[in-house]
């Protein structure tokens, strides 16, 4: 099954995601890959665990699926999101029995370390979002990766790590079959939570069914407003705030409706979204400034932030706003 960023809710239930085995053991895969690990590895626990499997790759994501479909294995779950983001705000405090991270990109140049994933933050977060006595399993080649893993989970203050072997389902993976090949072995860590810290969910939620929820706002638009006919571009705008990054990027003209389509392109740390804010006229002369549900937006302040971008950029040009919902 894959799902949309929409399907989910934040923070979401074992008990919705796998209504027929909630009871099972629930474990979150980081960087599946081609889906390899987890066929292996699923067949190792007495009862079929609950998977959840998160990737940036749609090419990994369609093979996975393809891969896991074959195999049987009906309550597992793909979805492309970064892997921050989710374990954050979509798995609940203590819903998790193992994270499994096989072959995580080292990031190995100079100035890049902040884009690994394995430091101080996550194993905080991870610890958050495990069971007593569950784990964080790494499986890596790049022996200098999983020193600095080692030392983040130690300076975390939160985990304990325990090198050993890897399970024998890491050394099936397309990395690990390539290292074997050349007559190397990978590093193998187990990271077992001594303190369950509380970290907060954020204020981000999928596209609401309720429309009163979607972030909107009407105005009044002056009859002379017409900037599909100016010839003029759009200019590109952006604006900063709170960790967030807004980009609007061009308007177009609404094919379907008497209007126009904003894209914007928002930045919020490793969460990035391209989004779409319809500008639609309505029965009584006004118009709506509203985010569009196309692409299943996750709904953040930067999105939000976004729908205001547009709403006062058009104000600059002459509209009168009577109603902000965002």
């Amino acid at each position: 099954m894959i799902y949309p960023l929409g399907d989910f809710y934040f923070p979401d239930a074992v008990s919705r995601l796998y209504p027929q085995t909630a009871e099972h053991p629930w474990v979150l895969e980081i960087g599946f890959g081609d889906g390899r690990f987890w066929p292996h590895y699923a067949a190792t626990f007495e009862r079929s665990p609950n998977y959840l499997g998160v990737e940036l790759s749609g090419v990994s994501l369609l093979k996975a699926h393809r891969r896991l479909k074959s195999a049987g294995l009906d309550n597992a779950i793909l979805t492309k999101l970064p892997a921050d983001v989710l374990l954050r705000e979509v798995v609940p405090h203590g819903g998790l029995d193992e994270i499994v991270v096989n072959f995580p990109d080292p990031w190995p140049k100079a100035g890049h370390l902040d884009h690994r994933l394995l430091r101080v933050p996550f194993f905080q977060l991870a610890a958050s979002r495990l069971k007593p006595g569950g784990a964080v399993l790494l499986t890596t080649d790049h022996d200098e990766y999983f020193d600095f893993a080692c030392a983040a989970a130690q300076e975390s203050g939160v985990m304990s790590v325990e090198v050993t072997e890897p399970p024998p389902a890491a050394l099936e993976t397309k990395y690990a079959l390539k290292w074997r090949d050349l007559g190397l072995s990978p590093q193998h860590a187990r990271f077992t939570p001594t303190a369950h810290p509380d970290v907060p969910h954020g204020d981000i939620y999928p596209y609401p069914e309720d429309p009163d929820f979607v972030p909107h706002a009407i105005l009044t638009l002056p009859a002379t407003f017409t900037p599909a006919a100016s010839g003029q571009p759009f200019e590109k705008q952006t604006a900063r705030a709170n960790g967030w990054t807004v980009i609007l990027l061009d308007l177009y003209a609404s094919l379907r409706r008497d209007g126009w389509v904003a894209l914007a392109h928002v930045v919020e740390g490793e969460l990035t979204q391209e989004v779409l804010i319809g500008i639609t006229a309505r029965e009584d002369g006004s118009h709506l400034v509203r985010l569009a549900k196309f692409g299943g937006p996750i709904i953040t302040p930067g999105v939000k932030a976004a729908v205001g971008a547009v709403t006062d950029w058009l104000e600059r040009e002459g509209g009168r706003v009577t109603h902000r919902g965002y």
